[in-house]
């Protein structure tokens, strides 16, 4: 079912890893672990597992970031396959919140990603209508989502020569969420000019054009929504599936009205028997009103805190989440499992805390509880089978996975872990510098762990001042800005990256030869074993890797680092002499400008006038929103800066 593209075939110790974690997924085993030092290809070895196990797959990642890059990297594995995308769609979210020591209620303010919410919608449409399907996703699949059954029933086929009235179909365009509009064609909208309808869903990259004769369909097409252009031939047959998640069975409608008003009487009756009045009109007011809007139109601000009603749940029951769309046998790999699963546990509680002060204090009913994540129990129950991945996985997956465990401590390129030396903290800063001019002297990257945000700023202006070309990087720094400093840091544009805890996880630069981890007998969640060990692991991809831990004291985590990376350096120098492997560095090439564009080559392009010039800005304008569809970040960067160049040279 799952057709696997690659070039090279498994290597070192991925062979018997696959044939590991394969055999207890067939012998039904529910929990396993891979422990995957950096560098040994863990995402090419889960795409085997997949490809062998012929399972569908999801794959939790604890970040937008590294789900992006996993997302890419496996569609470029299983082209033929449905490899989808689903992360948080917002771009901003402030979620609804009330802080009762200063009286202060703050409204729900989001702003969506269009693009992310396509990626979502084609998650779900895959679901429901393939079995090959491979999805990269954040904890954001364990949020309610809407019910699977009420999605599947309400869409929409439409076959070329059937009968169905034009005003019927817009009705049904309406109930699935769709928005009627006469001006630019957006996603989840419909145009309508005449007998012809213009559609264009969220979860598809295209939109569809239904043309009229009478009250049959005369002809379905695929278009571009900018253009209205047809793009290939006449089709005989369209799904159309609602334009949001969050929608009911309109039969339903009045019985789920009826018990939103029968709990909103027996709350507001609780509240004025406690002499909570004020609280009491509160609650009556903005229920009302949402009913009001729900009976109108459908939906309204919020319309998540009555899902219980919606999907006609009973109190207390699991939400409907993204583990809802898969069939029965499908597989979750949890990536950096020991951070993820300290995340799942997480979102549960604060969710909760949340809701409660909304709840009390009359601005929400008590059945927006039933709008939450999944807690970690209904996540492992609703998991049929699960392996985690880490370099360093916590002792809740060693201890659920019990002897069902395979490692991948050997590097296809032979690369053994970093060399660790431990020196003083007196002068670190100075004592580090020098290091850092060695290892900008061989062309080499250097990387440094800080301990604070302050301390990352504050070093990299004291570096920059003398001449280091240095960056800092922390979580106030957006995701694309992110892409561009380490593209940049790859490039030699700058040296040395300085940063906390984002520089632990998912961050691929062969280029890095030295980290350094100032305060590291600091014992914490930012010095512990696990953290240690992938701080270390960045400079494991270059062949002169060390690792230097400014430190006073050997704290136990630092010592269990130390015999741990020892471990495993004794193991894959045994392995390189029993099969004479030749260690090298890893030739990664960097997405470069594939333009080139010199103000003072103008003729590359042949451009005879500035109509020319204007044609490829939009050209590569496309190109650019494709790239971006695509989460190719680095290449989208390229070709806007192309864009800004060329729209120089034009008036």
């Amino acid at each position: 079912m799952f057709k696997l593209k690659a070039k090279y075939k498994p290597t070192g110790d991925q062979p018997k890893a696959i044939k590991k974690l394969v055999d207890g997924l067939n012998r039904g085993v529910k929990d396993q672990t891979l422990i995957g030092v950096t560098g040994s290809g863990k995402t090419f070895t889960i795409a085997n597992v997949i490809k062998e196990s012929g399972k569908p797959a999801l794959i939790l990642a604890p970040n937008k970031t590294l789900a992006a890059q996993l997302y890419t990297e496996y569609k470029s594995f299983f082209p033929e396959n449905a490899v989808e995308y689903f992360v948080s769609y917002f771009d901003y979210y402030q979620p609804e919140a009330y802080i009762s020591s200063t009286d202060t209620y703050i409204e729900k303010d989001s702003s969506v990603n269009s693009e992310i919410e396509r990626f979502r919608s084609a998650t779900t449409s895959s679901l429901i209508s393939r079995d090959d399907v491979i999805v990269i996703a954040s904890v954001s699949a364990i949020y309610g989502l809407g019910s699977p059954e009420i999605y599947k029933k309400m869409s929409l086929i439409l076959n070329k020569d059937m009968e169905y009235k034009r005003k019927e179909l817009l009705k049904k365009l309406i109930e699935l969420r769709f928005l009627i509009t006469n001006e630019k064609l957006e996603r989840g909208n419909v145009r309508v000019k005449g007998d012809v309808i213009d559609i264009y869903p969220t979860s598809t990259e295209n939109a569809y054009r239904i043309e009229y004769w009478g009250d049959n369909i005369e002809k379905l097409s695929e278009i571009n929504p900018a253009t209205g252009r047809r793009i290939g031939e006449e089709l005989d047959i369209v799904v159309i599936h609602p334009a949001k998640h969050f929608i009911s069975d309109k039969n339903e409608a009045e019985k789920i009205f009826k018990e939103i008003e029968n709990d909103l009487e027996n709350e507001v009756k609780e509240f004025e028997k406690a002499g909570k009045f004020l609280e009491a009109r509160r609650l009556a007011d903005k229920v009302k009103c949402d009913l009001e809007m729900l009976r109108e139109l459908g939906h309204c601000k919020g319309v998540e805190n009555y899902s219980r009603y919606l999907f006609r749940k009973n109190p207390g029951d699991k939400p409907d989440t993204l583990l809802s769309y898969f069939k029965k046998n499908f597989v979750i790999y949890i990536d950096e499992s020991h951070i993820t699963i300290h995340q799942l546990k997480a979102m549960y509680i604060g969710d909760k805390t949340r809701k409660q002060s909304l709840v009390d204090n009359g601005f929400r009913l008590k059945a927006s509880y039933d709008n939450r994540p999944l807690n970690l129990e209904e996540f492992r129950e609703l998991s049929p089978q699960t392996v985690f991945i880490s370099a360093t996985p916590s002792q809740y997956e060693l201890e659920v996975s019990k002897n069902e465990i395979a490692e991948l401590l050997v590097r296809p390129t032979g690369i053994l872990e970093p060399t660790i030396e431990i020196r003083p903290t007196r002068n670190q800063v100075d004592n580090l510098l020098d290091e850092v001019y060695k290892r900008i002297d061989k062309n080499q990257r250097v990387i440094i762990a800080a301990l604070t945000k302050k301390m990352a700023e504050e070093l990299a202006e004291y570096y920059g001042g003398l001449g280091v070309k240095v960056r800092y990087m922390h979580s106030d720094i957006d995701t694309i800005e992110r892409v561009q400093i380490i593209r940049e840091l790859r490039k030699g544009v700058i040296d040395v990256l300085i940063g906390v805890n984002l520089l632990r996880e998912g961050l691929d630069i062969p280029e890095t030869a030295l980290v350094a981890v100032l305060e590291a007998d600091k014992e914490g969640v930012l010095r512990n074993k696990s953290a240690l060990i992938q701080i270390i692991g960045r400079a494991a991809r270059n062949t002169e890797g060390k690792a230097i831990l400014y430190a006073d004291t050997i704290t136990k985590s630092m010592q269990e680092c130390i015999e741990e990376t020892e471990r495993r350096r004794e193991k894959q120098i045994k392995y390189n002499s029993e099969n004479k492997i030749e260690i090298k560095n890893i030739e990664r090439v960097v997405s470069d400008n594939n333009f080139k564009l010199k103000e003072d080559k103008k003729e590359k392009y042949n451009f005879k006038n500035e109509n020319d010039i204007i044609e490829k800005i939009f050209e590569l304008e496309e190109k650019m929103q494709k790239l971006s569809e695509e989460l190719n970040f680095e290449e989208a960067m390229i070709v806007r800066d192309d864009i800004k160049l060329l729209k120089t040279m034009v008036k």
